[in-house]
């Protein structure tokens, strides 16, 4: 059981950077905050993001757990705008979000 009380910073991080995800899907949704449901989401998604970075970082350096954190929420942001709302999925653009991605688990390893 020791194993899974050393990943819950781990745990706690990774859900943090999935709110992160749906917070600025919301804010897009909500276009320009127009929209009452999308507001909640937005706000809900955004506290509970903000609260479980900030229980990861009692056990996590704060400049690893941050790193890791937007990393998180640029590549699911950046997945989601490419699934969801049809931007370009260039070459590039995949290219350097695989690199995020190795960047993330090079964080975590070195951790």
């Amino acid at each position: 059981m020791s194993w899974l009380a050393d990943m819950s910073p781990w745990i706690y991080l990774v859900a943090a950077g999935v709110f992160e995800i749906g917070f600025t899907t919301f804010m897009k949704l909500s276009n320009g905050f127009q929209f009452w449901s999308y507001n909640v989401a937005f706000a809900v998604c955004a506290l509970c993001s903000f609260g479980l970075l900030n229980v990861s970082t009692r056990d996590l350096s704060l400049g690893t757990a941050y790193a890791i954190w937007t990393g998180i929420g640029a590549f699911g942001t950046a997945a989601v705008g490419i699934v969801v709302f049809k931007d370009p999925a260039t070459v590039w653009r995949v290219l350097f979000l695989t690199t995020l991605i190795g960047s993330i688990i090079g964080l975590r390893l070195v951790s």
